[in-house]
């Protein structure tokens, strides 16, 4: 059977100061009155029953993450005792789903991304879903056809087309991978989107359950170890503190380095779905819009001579500009970013500023 393990653990920095550690993006409202993490359980609630559904996050925000997911039991919550990056976390809810079932294959889809249409995106899971079976031992993941040379992303580069034994069984065009490539220069982005071969790397994977534990097992064996070992105490009444002293011991890894650039029988579905991965408040301009004035607004907002920037409000405060352009303007109760659109990366400098500040109410 199909299992779903959202990944629900990021805390979002760049999205600071409406993200904090308390309330990370994913839990935010940034489309259609509802947080992406809610998005992701509705988007897969006709392909996956619930009780097929596990949510990996950090053990801070279960309580916060069972209050917007009623439908999840509590049970299906997971908290990791310690951030270990993707290739632990993943690993984790592999042992977890296994012992539900032996047979089991996951997708495996990050909680702060938004997808539409959301029937497109079940097709392609089903589709990817069908080549694990048929072949148990493969790793299918999705690319995401870019639109411009992107040096925020990970990217894959496809080789030869799949063959299809029978072409009516799925549209969706399928490649091997040749290789797995790190977040490019901004030349070598260029490169890549021109050369028409080339993938963002969506973070989203398909595979057995079984199929990924003993890819761990031969590349990280360290790591498997660990895992083994919290599978072993599932049920049992030691299993909290067996889950903390090994997932403490983990040396963490993200899942493309442990795994992915090293696996040996990799499918790429070519997304047939709209992605954004919402990673900064630039975001917002391309899922809300903008204005006439190139303005993306949320909230109350009067701009005079503002053109180019992002305004987000919390309740009935005003925010008033004159003169701005190309600015990044973010008011919330306590705190009030005002940044130069281009500078994605100081709002995460920034933050580390707060923390070494000591300023921790604030974060």
């Amino acid at each position: 059977m199909l299992h779903a393990v959202i990944m629900a653990g990021g805390v979002g920095t760049r999205f600071w100061p409406s993200s904090r550690v308390a309330k990370p993006k994913q839990l935010l409202e940034l489309s259609n009155g509802e947080s992406m993490l809610q998005a992701t359980v509705r988007r897969i609630e006709k392909l996956i029953p619930t009780d097929r559904t596990l949510i990996v996050t950090n053990q801070q925000l279960i309580d916060s993450i069972a209050a917007q997911l009623t439908e999840i039991a509590p049970e299906s919550i997971i908290g990791e005792p310690a951030q270990r990056n993707t290739a632990p976390a993943i690993g984790l809810a592999a042992v977890l789903v296994r012992q539900i079932d032996e047979e089991a294959t996951m997708i495996v889809m990050p909680a702060d991304h938004i997808i539409t249409p959301n029937s497109q995106f079940c097709a392609a899971a089903n589709w990817a879903a069908d080549l694990v079976e048929e072949q148990p031992s493969r790793i299918v993941t999705f690319g995401i056809r870019p639109t411009y040379p992107a040096e925020s992303f990970g990217y894959i580069e496809r080789d030869t087309a799949l063959a299809i034994d029978q072409p009516e069984q799925s549209t969706i065009p399928t490649f091997t991978v040749k290789r797995f490539r790190e977040k490019p220069a901004a030349s070598v982005a260029k490169d890549y989107l021109a050369a028409g071969r080339f993938y963002w790397n969506s973070g989203i994977f398909v595979w057995k359950a079984r199929t990924i534990l003993r890819a761990l097992e031969t590349l990280q064996p360290e790591m498997y170890s660990q895992l083994d070992s919290i599978a072993a105490a599932i049920g049992k009444n030691q299993f909290p503190a067996v889950l903390a002293k090994a997932f403490h011991a983990i040396d963490g890894k993200s899942i493309d380095y442990a795994v992915m650039e090293h696996y040996h029988d990799i499918l790429v579905v070519e997304a047939p779905f709209q992605w954004d991965d919402v990673g900064s408040w630039q975001s917002l301009a391309r899922i809300h819009g903008s204005d006439e004035n190139g303005n993306t607004v949320i909230g109350k907002h009067l701009g005079v001579e503002t053109q180019g920037c992002i305004v987000r409000s919390d309740g009935q405060h005003l925010v008033a500009t004159i003169g701005m352009k190309n600015c990044i303007i973010v008011h919330t109760p306590d705190a009030t970013l005002i940044a130069n659109k281009s500078d994605e990366e100081g709002v995460r400098r920034l933050v580390t500023l707060i923390k070494e500040n000591g300023w921790t109410d604030y974060l």
